[in-house]
């Protein structure tokens, strides 16, 4: 069979015999016989003191089970040393193979879940959690210091740490760093203070307590407030203002007009002209619901606008979005004012996410990522476990799941 073919992993080896016994597949194999060299003095040696036979997992060969049974040669040195020969498929007093051990590292990142790993190769899911545990304790990379430009951002892990955990990003080559056991003011600060001597810009939603452990631990670098955190108050001022209004409606109305919300956050211009006509009939039906309509695309105008000249004019940016808090006062619809009184509070924050330009969007999609691998595992509650899960799937990204 050896002067035929040869298996990959078994180059170096002798194919004695090949079973197939009740769906698995048997490889009787040895290794060439020559001289080795004594561990102990040296010498080379050609006497074979005994054999042994060894049971050794194998990846699977035409979707079969496959076992090599290793006819394992000791040699005897005249120093009075045995030891056994050198082969390229096994370690020592390992039970598994080197292309096997492979495979079931580079899955246990990959795979979908730990027990379908296991259900694969033949072993249970807590040999693939241990090999995974062993894998993430010299492959996880340790943050010595940040970047100049970090992003945070929370996501729900459940664990026994925390419902909420904190990941932090490299906001400029958008790699996940780190993951924080929770979200807590004083985690957050310490860790900051610990790492972040080089951080001067930082990208985050409007969270008031991100906002007060950042700025204490790193004095005062520039908060990035993330674009869509902040328009979405003005969506939620609309909402809430369609939902009060849509009350005074006839049943029909109230139920089609609520069936149809998204006509109010879209674009005008890209509705179709069924949406079109069911727009200026709720429109022309509450002249509230109009003016906070016609707030939300005043605003729309100045936010594309800010686009193209935040970074070169950001004064004049500013001066029309406090003219956009004078129109807003002016129409006296208190739910569009409650959503300026947020502007205003994060107004610096706001306006730097013009001049800078960064976002936090690709951490949501790590997020997004994050929960497709919870919810395949039916959650974690393991955090350094789930932690290395989510670092070493981003830092693998682009590594195929097959071997050789």
């Amino acid at each position: 069979m050896n002067s035929i073919m040869n298996i990959p992993g078994l180059k170096d080896c002798q194919v004695i015999k090949m079973e197939e016994r009740k769906g698995e597949i048997f490889l009787y194999v040895e290794m060439e016989r020559k001289p080795h060299p004594c561990p102990d003095c040296g010498q080379l040696t050609n006497k074979v003191h005994d054999y042994r036979w060894q049971k050794v997992q194998h990846l699977k060969w035409f979707e079969r089970m496959t076992y090599i049974w290793y006819k394992r040669r000791r040699y005897a040195c005249a120093c009075g040393k045995r030891f056994s020969e050198k082969n390229t498929f096994v370690k020592r007093y390992q039970r598994t193979s080197i292309e096997w051990n492979q495979a079931v590292s580079v899955c246990a990142i990959k795979g979908k879940t730990f027990k379908e790993v296991g259900d694969v190769y033949g072993t249970s899911s807590t040999t693939i959690m241990r090999r995974f545990d062993q894998i993430a304790q010299t492959e996880v990379k340790q943050v010595e210091s940040l970047p100049r430009v970090i992003a945070i951002d929370e996501y729900k892990g459940d664990t026994r740490e925390g419902k909420y955990q904190l990941i932090i990003a490299d906001g400029i080559t958008k790699q996940p760093l780190d993951i924080l056991p929770n979200r807590n003011k004083k985690t957050i600060k310490d860790y900051l203070q610990r790492y972040g001597h080089h951080v001067q810009v930082v990208i985050m939603d409007m969270s008031p307590s991100f906002k007060a452990a950042v700025r204490s631990a790193l004095g005062n670098p520039v908060i990035v407030a993330d674009r869509f955190h902040f328009c979405r108050y003005i969506y939620w001022g609309i909402d809430r203002v369609r939902r009060r209004i849509q009350q005074q409606f006839h049943d029909y109305d109230r139920k089609k007009c609520k069936r149809k919300r998204y006509i109010f956050y879209k674009p005008q211009n890209t509705l179709t002209e069924d949406d079109q006509w069911h727009l200026e009939r709720y429109l022309n039906m509450s002249e509230e619901l109009k003016k906070a309509y016609e707030l939300k695309e005043r605003y729309q105008v100045w936010f594309n606008r800010a686009k193209e000249i935040g970074q070169e004019k950001i004064k004049e940016v500013k001066k029309e979005l406090e003219a956009f808090y004078q129109v807003v006062e002016e129409s006296g619809i208190p739910e569009m004012k409650q959503a300026i009184e947020t502007f205003r509070n994060w107004q610096v924050e706001i306006l730097n996410s013009f001049v800078y330009g960064h976002s936090n969007g690709f951490l949501e999609g790590i997020n997004n990522t994050t929960k497709v691998i919870k919810r395949n595992g039916y959650g974690y509650k393991n955090f350094k476990r789930f932690r290395a899960r989510i670092l070493l799937r981003h830092q693998y990204k682009g590594m195929g799941l097959h071997i050789g």
